[in-house]
Parts: C-alpha cells; structure tokens; sequence
C-alpha cells in the first residue's frame, strides 16, 4: 500500500478537535497538524497507509458534514508538498514565479500536488490560511513554460472544486521583489 495524506477543513475549533481525535482512533495514521487557522477554522492534516488515511477521512467525513468546509485523501503525494507547508524551501534564483491562491486550504494543497506533477517546478512555499482569513496561497518556481502549465492545472483542479480565487505567472521577477519571496 502506498503512503498517503488527507486533510479535514472545519468551521469549527471544537469540532475540530473532536475531529482529529475520531481519525486517531478510527485508523492507524498519524497526525501531521491539528491546529486553528484564521478566522477561526481547523485543519487536520494526517499520512499513513493510503487504505488507513482514506478509512481516517471517511469515519468523520459523514459524521460532521454540517462543520466540514473540505475534505481529500491524495495517494503518493509529490515531495516538494512537506517542505513547502514547512516553509524549509530556499531557493537564490527564481526564473519564473508561479502564484495560486485558493479560498481555503484543502483545495490548495491538492491543486499543489498536480502542479508539481504536471511539469518541471519547485514548489517554494505553501500558505496555509493563516494571517489570510482563511484563504491559502502557493509560490512555486521553474521555467516560464513548466510555471504555466503547472499553473494552469492547479487553476483547473482549484476550479473544479469552486476554490480557484487568482493566480499570476511572473517571468524573471525582480530582485527587488525577491526577498519578499523567499
């Protein structure tokens, strides 16, 4: 079976915590992040075995569906997705700089995913709603061509899920801006 990850998006902080508490025990997954986002959300984030973190999702998924803004189980997800939650990306040059941005957190780190597997980029960082009122971002980095494509497929898949808020691709972008970037 092949490692996985999935996140909950909730209302609410204590079902939120309710939440995180039911996945732990309905599989054996582990919690990465299960913690309050602006302005007043909760997100889960768990890996594991793709058949455990799929049975973690579904045991709440019903359960709380008046509190849960967004759910995904995303299979063998790409690994630049963890450094750039972290933040532990740097980079000194920056050829093209792609940026999405999505109206909550669930559907930017699935559109993340199949960004970095549709061309040739780096993801640089992933915001996850906090300080943005629960909006999320995503910079990522590479040749202008792999930057579009990659940007237009996370513009499709925010789109297909009704989350899609903007996005830009920035061809060799100044060094004044750079560290605001980085």
């Amino acid at each position: 079976m092949a490692k996985a990850i999935g996140m909950v998006e909730l209302t609410t902080v204590s079902t939120g915590f309710k939440t995180a508490d039911d996945m732990a025990k309905a599989a054996d997954i582990e919690i990465l992040q299960a913690e309050v986002t602006c302005p007043g959300k909760f997100v889960i984030l768990v890996t594991g075995e793709l058949s455990a973190v799929q049975a973690s999702v579904d045991a709440v998924k019903y359960r709380y569906a008046d509190k849960i803004m967004d759910t995904f189980v995303l299979g063998n997800p790409h690994e630049s997705i963890f450094p750039a939650i972290y933040g532990t990306v740097h980079r000194d040059k920056i050829d093209a700089l792609g940026v999405l941005e999505t109206y909550d957190v669930s559907a930017l780190i699935v559109a993340a995913d199949h960004a970095a597997k549709t061309a040739i980029v780096d993801l640089l960082e992933l915001r996850l709603a906090k300080g943005m009122c629960g909006k999320s971002y995503m910079t990522l980095t590479g040749s202008v061509s792999a930057v579009q494509a990659a940007i237009d497929r996370a513009k499709a898949e925010a789109g297909d899920r009704g989350m899609f808020l903007d996005s830009t691709v920035i061809a060799r972008p100044s060094d004044k801006l750079m560290k605001y970037i980085m």
